[in-house]
Order: structure tokens, then C-alpha cells, then sequence
């Protein structure tokens, strides 16, 4: 019995100079058209839904409709039009109210047709005004913000937060860098999710778990990267070591971040402050680099008390509130210094998986 013949692989296996590259660029322009279809298909929905709210409040101001004829459209719709979605009474009720509540000029429509229809709907349930809905609207397109992470910034009032936190910025940085400094701070920082009760079940407390580390990521803000945890920096002998470094990849300046679970005190300041010098001094790199900003959070503030602190404080500072776990998740999951190391290992284990994020000058940093 004779063996089959073996059947050796093809010349075409072999690819001649220069395909490689060109493959990788057919690819690249392949998913690019993909996206920009399926954007395109999204801003025809998005520009469809709006026409048709419109032609429901048009009528029922002018005609007289009442609201019944929500119901009876969606069912005309869906009978007409079965294999598509989005023909639901709650549906056409959003579109109507869309039309309501959206702006109709020329940019806030070229907006909304950036945004997929589940985020529009985010928008329109949970954002209080006009102005609001149209600043996390530009955020999540700038951002890129899924569903539930808008909610949460919306929930957590992001805009109201941004650059609030009292600081010393104005009289020890130049502008405009002392601006741009304190559009990167918050206060209160929100770390944690509300939802975390003591009889879930482990799958979903260890869920709730990961959803919080992704919103404490988030939550330090877009363009700031881990630099180190548990920094130590050596000084006449003396060993001191810093909460969190984080490096700002868009403003390229360092960020010293000290934990605190109790209320503010003066001192905790002058700590920061020489943090923040050792860290100009040791690590930043001046032809570079901006200068090294700090910020402490506090479970608490007395306002007068920060406001007097920083004013004796020749670093650059600033003081924000982070609220910690609801009552009764507190039984059931780590302490606040136990969360604080999940959060640091999380960070240190994106940093692990992307070192290309290293920012620069970090060669420099103590161990």
C-alpha cells in the first residue's frame, strides 16, 4: 500500500519584499472605512430619530395628537419594518423627546451624530440642562466614554468637580501654567461606586470590585498615567516614600497624590510640599518637563483651615475630599488602605502590560 503523497506548502507562502508593510497598511485602511461606515450608518439613525420626534411634536402642537399616538406608531412601524429594532413605544418616546430638549442648530446636531443612540438617551434621562447635556456630550465624544462610565460622570456631577479643589496654583505657578494645573484637579474625587452591599453574591461583589478600579482609573483623570507607587526618594540618608507619582502625558509634568483616610490637617501640607520639591529636584526634568504640582486627598476639609495652609505653602498644592465606601459595603469588602493597594497593583499591572506609557525621565526616579 503506497502512502499518500505529501503535499508541500505553496510558493505563495513566501511573500516577496515589501508585502508585509503593505499588508499591514491594506488593514489599517480596511478598519478605517469599516469605522467610518458604521459612524456614517450612526449619524443617519441619529439624524432620522431626531426628524421623527420633531414630526411628533410638530403634531401634536399643531393637530392635536395626544399621546396615544406613540403606541400606534410603533406597532405601525414594527409591522412594517420587523427585522429592525428601535420601533418600541419607549424608543419613539425618547426621539420625542429629543426634539424637546436637543438644540437644533448646525453644531449640537453634528454632535449628537457622533454619539450612538444608547448614549443620547444617557444624556437625555440624566443630565439636568442644556448646557450640561451638551458638555458630557463633547466629553464622551472627546473621551470616548462607554454608556455606563457617561452615567457615572453624570452621576457623580464630573463638570461641576473639574478644577475645583482649593489650591495655591495662582501664586506659585506662572500663567498660564498655573491654569492648566488646576483644570487637572477635582474636588470631591469619587472612587467608588454606591452599589456595593454586604449580601451580594461573590461573582458580582468581585465585578463591582473591577467596575470600581476601572472608575478610580478614570477618575484620575484622561491623559495621566501611572509613574510609581510607594516612590522612594532618598534624602541625607533618609528614606521617604510617596503614595502614588502619576505623570500628566498631555501638560508632560509629574504628579505627587498622598492618601489620607482622616480629615485635613496643616501638616500633612508641608509634607507634600517637600515631596513635591524632592520630585522636581530628583525626578522632573526641567528642559522638559513642567513643574511638579501636588495633591492631597482628604476625607474631609475645613475650608478656612485650607485656605490659610495654602497660603504658607510655597509648593505648588492643592487639596481635594475623596468619598469613601457606603456603610454597608464596609463589612464586606477591604479596608480603605487594603482598597487603596488593589488600586496601586491594578495600576501597576496596566503599567506592566503597556510599558511604551513609561513617561519620560522615568529612568531617573528612585526605586
Amino acid at each position: 500500500m503506497s502512502l499518500p503523497r505529501r503535499i508541500t506548502p505553496r510558493a505563495f507562502e513566501e511573500m516577496p519584499p515589501g508585502y508585509a508593510e503593505w499588508l499591514a497598511d491594506l488593514k489599517a485602511r480596511v478598519r478605517a472605512t469599516q469605522f467610518r461606515a458604521v459612524r456614517a450608518a450612526n449619524a443617519e439613525v441619529i439624524k432620522l430619530y431626531c426628524s421623527i420626534g420633531q414630526d411628533i411634536v410638530e403634531r401634536q402642537g399643531r393637530l392635536g395628537w395626544g399621546s396615544q399616538v406613540i403606541p400606534r406608531l410603533a406597532e405601525d412601524l414594527r409591522r412594517e419594518f420587523p427585522d429592525q429594532a428601535g420601533w418600541s413605544p419607549t424608543n419613539l418616546t425618547y426621539m420625542r423627546k429629543m426634539a424637546k430638549r436637543w438644540p437644533d442648530d448646525e453644531i449640537s446636531q453634528q454632535l449628537a451624530a457622533k454619539l450612538p443612540w444608547g448614549h443620547v438617551m444617557v444624556l437625555l434621562d440624566k443630565a439636568d440642562g442644556i448646557e450640561d447635556l451638551l458638555w458630557y456630550a463633547r466629553e464622551t465624544v472627546v473621551n470616548g466614554w462607554s454608556r455606563a462610565v457617561l452615567a457615572f460622570q453624570i452621576q457623580s456631577g464630573l463638570r461641576g468637580r473639574l478644577g475645583a479643589a482649593p489650591s495655591n496654583f495662582a501664586a506659585a505657578l506662572p500663567p498660564p501654567d498655573s491654569d492648566l494645573a488646576q483644570e487637572i484637579t477635582k474636588d470631591p474625587y469619587v472612587f467608588q461606586h454606591a452599589g456595593l452591599t454586604r449580601g451580594m453574591a461573590e461573582r458580582d461583589l468581585e465585578q463591582a470590585l473591577i467596575d470600581r478600579i476601572q472608575n478610580t482609573l478614570l477618575e484620575l483623570g484622561r491623559g495621566i498615567t501611572l509613574a510609581g507607587r510607594q516612590v522612594r526618594l532618598t534624602v541625607d540618608g533618609v528614606d521617604r516614600h510617596l503614595d502614588l507619582l502619576m505623570f500628566h502625558t498631555e501638560q508632560l509634568r509629574y504628579i505627587v497624590i498622598e492618601l489620607k483616610v482622616t480629615d485635613f490637617e496643616p501638616e500633612y501640607l508641608g509634607a507634600l510640599g517637600t515631596y513635591v520639591t524632592m520630585v522636581d529636584e530628583l525626578v522632573r526634568n526641567p528642559a522638559i518637563h513642567s513643574p511638579t504640582i501636588g495633591l492631597l486627598l482628604c476625607t474631609g476639609k475645613r475650608e478656612a483651615t485650607v485656605r490659610f495652609a495654602l497660603a504658607s505653602t510655597a509648593a505648588p498644592v492643592a487639596v481635594a475630599e475623596w468619598q469613601g465606601l457606603p456603610e454597608d459595603a464596609r463589612a464586606a469588602l477591604p479596608s480603605a488602605r487594603e482598597l487603596q493597594a488593589v488600586v496601586q497593583d491594578e495600576l501597576a499591572h496596566q503599567l506592566a502590560l503597556h510599558p511604551e506609557a513609561v513617561p519620560p525621565g522615568e529612568e531617573r526616579q528612585a526605586d
